[in-house]
């Protein structure tokens, strides 16, 4: 059986290691002539009190898509300068490994290329990593990248 994934969902939190990721899953589409999608997940910001949860005013909410809806654009943009023959993006509110893998299952992707922050110890206890629970989920292959040093 060849390898050939033709459709790339690539995960971002537009950080560098994203970045970073971002140009890995560039160059799997250009050698498979696939497309790379561009995705971003965010959990609905909001607090949870003793007296009920308090979500932020739908004027927020708004100003948060918009914002999310321009750096993808930009995110896109730097994907087709990176070579990749096509790209789309999509975005996703709720916990970012579940809407990942629910995304890529969805969409019928054959890979997931993420990066990781490269975190370990007492940071990666605490702050968990999306890119684990990906690849624990994901019932295709997921492609980590790690930040350079």
């Amino acid at each position: 059986m060849a390898l050939e994934w033709k459709k790339i969902l690539c995960p971002v939190d537009f950080s560098d290691a994203s970045r970073d990721a971002l140009r890995v899953a560039c160059e799997l589409a250009r050698r498979f002539d696939g497309e790379v999608t561009v995705f971003h997940a965010y959990p609905l910001p909001g607090y949870t009190l003793p007296e009920g949860t308090v979500l932020p005013a739908t004027g927020m909410l708004q100003e948060l898509a918009a914002q999310t809806d321009a750096l993808l654009e930009r995110w896109k943009a730097e994907a087709f300068a990176d070579g990749a023959p096509r790209v789309a993006v999509a975005k996703s509110i709720g916990e970012p490994a579940v809407e990942i893998v629910a995304a890529a299952e969805d969409g019928k992707f054959d890979a997931i290329v993420v990066g990781t922050h490269g975190r370990t110890g007492l940071a990666h206890v605490l702050l968990g990593s999306v890119a684990e629970r990906v690849v624990r989920r994901a019932p295709m292959p997921v492609v980590t990248v790690r930040p350079r040093s």
